[in-house]
């Protein structure tokens, strides 16, 4: 998603961008072959993106920052920076999920390791294949401050890349957090087989549980029903290119988790989430039915027909 960020800010004559990778051999690539052959393979790179692996190179003089790592790894990677962004520059988050253990949010986790300073959420449904290729998507900017967002939304709008602006930095990151966990179990659906009807009463009520959750931690519910929420839900459950969809599909399967994460190169995001998801759900006591069947199936060694039998067999209520 970096990769795909920054061909979206490098369409704008009048912004530079340095892309930052871990990776010798990624930098390499980018600067010798204009691809990115590890993360965004095929995606030819505009010749002005310059890259680097040295931390402090990559931020010098950066009016902005794109955060764009995975949850598990966004800690320790922002220590590593921190004595470069001193300065304090906005930071601009696409990261999706929250932190084991602290049970933080990306953006609580950026203000504990580099300090106060202002964050920009940019989430929804906006997968990095289709965004190199300049396929049409929408997503939405949160912030607290309406003309940071503004500005930022001007930042990455393009003639195929159109950005909304949100006040709900909270309910804009469950949103991108709380997904992945429903894409699981959208996956567990795909992978038994169970057909269109299934994995659509699976999809709303879990938008349901979402929005629930969000409310629940001083989350606008509206926020869900828009592109961050059911937009972003809905491409994660239906897309092959969703990771976590395609983890419930091979779980659904029969395969052990173990197996599935020892065979993947990319990090699927809803794994550790579900941990995070459950645990703050029931510190909390919020209801999470589907969410808690799928930390069973993942965790607790719980079969995927039994946890969907279980679902199914709840007492009948209201909708």
């Amino acid at each position: 998603m970096g990769t795909a960020c920054a061909i979206l800010l490098a369409e704008h004559p009048d912004q530079s961008v340095v892309l930052w990778a871990r990776e010798s051999e990624v930098v390499q690539d980018i600067t010798d072959d204009r691809l990115n052959h590890h993360y965004l393979p095929g995606i030819p790179l505009p010749p002005d993106i310059a890259a680097t692996n040295d931390p402090q190179a990559a931020v010098e003089n950066s009016d902005f920052v794109v955060v764009a790592v995975p949850s598990k790894f966004l800690r320790s990677t922002l220590t590593s920076f921190a004595a470069s962004l001193a300065a304090a520059p906005p930071m601009i988050s696409v990261v999706k999920g929250v932190e084991t253990g602290t049970l933080m949010r990306p953006s609580q986790i950026i203000a504990d390791v580099l300090g106060p300073r202002d964050v920009v959420v940019l989430s929804g449904p906006s997968h990095a294949e289709e965004i190199g290729r300049r396929q049409p998507a929408s997503v939405v900017a949160a912030c607290s401050d309406s003309q940071l967002a503004a500005t930022v939304q001007g930042m990455f709008n393009t003639d195929r890349f159109r950005v909304y602006t949100n006040p709900d930095v909270v309910g804009v990151e469950l949103c991108g957090a709380l997904k992945n966990v429903i894409a699981i179990a959208a996956g567990i659906c795909d992978g038994l087989g169970y057909g269109d009807n299934a994995k659509s009463a699976l999809i709303t009520r879990g938008l349901v549980e979402m929005a629930r959750f969000g409310a629940a931690l001083g989350a606008d519910p509206t926020t869900f029903s828009g592109l961050a929420g059911i937009g972003d839900l809905i491409t994660t459950c239906v897309s092959p290119y969703g990771r976590n969809r395609g983890v419930g599909e091979r779980l659904g399967k029969g395969e052990s988790l173990a197996e599935i994460e020892g065979s993947m190169e990319a990090v699927a995001e809803g794994v550790t989430t579900t941990r995070g998801i459950v645990e703050l759900a029931e510190q909390q006591q919020i209801e999470m039915p589907i969410a808690r069947e799928v930390y069973a199936v993942l965790f607790e060694g719980k079969l995927p027909r039994t946890a969907t039998d279980d679902l199914m067999s709840r007492p009948p209520r209201s909708e």
